[in-house]
């Protein structure tokens, strides 16, 4: 299945498994260059998909007088923290 018709844990799982088949060191040359080139192009799906989830989640905030409001998350803030 090609990587941007995956879900992200499709993805992921599949990555997962790319790893174990390059880590073993037993396929041939033209096989794990090919595991490479289908890993690189998961990675980018998984990013994709983190970055879109990233902008999706908002966070409730309660101020001092009770009052419930929504913010963005921004993660940069967190970096910044």
């Amino acid at each position: 299945m090609e990587a941007q018709k995956m879900t992200f844990e499709q993805a992921l799982h599949r990555l997962e498994e790319i790893v174990s088949l390059l880590e073993r060191g037993d396929a041939p040359l033209e096989q794990s260059l090919e595991l490479y080139e289908e890993g690189a192009a998961l990675v980018r799906r998984c990013n994709t998909a983190l970055e879109q989830a990233e902008r999706r989640v908002t966070i409730l905030l309660k101020n001092n007088e009770g009052v419930v409001t929504e913010q963005v998350f921004d993660a940069g803030a967190l970096d910044e923290a």
